[in-house]
């Protein structure tokens, strides 16, 4: 999307990048928070919600431009709630606010701070494949021997979750590609 402005932030926002201009998608991956929401599934919730219980709702038009790039792609996606959190979901906490309506978490887009917002994620961890929290910090995790048997897993499925997430978006606002 070659007139569209990337903003980097990598495995969770450690530094917000500050208060952002003009529309921004937060286009990545998530993990599910419930076993009926499987590996590759996309997600374009219509609310995030944070930590500290506070709510935001997606721009409406985002959304449904991505909802009908997943769409030319074929794919329904998943528009039910999705959780912000500052560090990895894992364990017993994936249930906890999966009874709290969220479908899945990600590290990014409930901590940016702009008026108009939306996302596209697409879940490469679930409660039955867990990622090893040693991820929340990857330069770190590959000196964690216990990180070690995620990697051959991780270097198959996160490039394939990760261009499904880009896809879509380029087929939502094609004006941009």
């Amino acid at each position: 999307m070659p007139r569209a402005r990337v903003v980097r932030v990598g495995v969770g926002v450690s530094r917000p990048p500050g208060l952002l201009a003009g529309p921004v998608v937060s286009c990545g991956l998530a993990g599910s928070l419930r076993s009926d929401v499987p590996l590759g599934t996309v997600l374009v919730p219509e609310c995030v919600l944070r930590r500290d219980g506070s709510a935001r709702r997606c721009d409406p038009a985002l959304v449904e431009a991505l909802v009908a790039g997943a769409r030319r792609l074929g794919v329904d996606p998943v528009r039910e709630p999705m959780l912000t959190s500052e560090r990895l979901i894992t364990g017993a906490e994936r249930a906890v606010w999966a009874a709290r309506g969220c479908v899945a978490a990600d590290m990014e887009t409930g901590l940016l701070g702009v008026d108009r917002l939306a996302s596209v994620r697409v879940v490469l961890d679930t409660p039955g494949r867990e990622l090893s929290a040693a991820w929340q910090r990857p330069a770190r995790a590959i000196w964690q021997p216990r990180a070690w048997a995620d990697l051959p897993w991780l270097l198959r499925e996160g490039p394939r979750c990760a261009r499904l997430a880009a896809d879509v978006l380029a087929l939502a606002f094609p004006a941009l590609a």
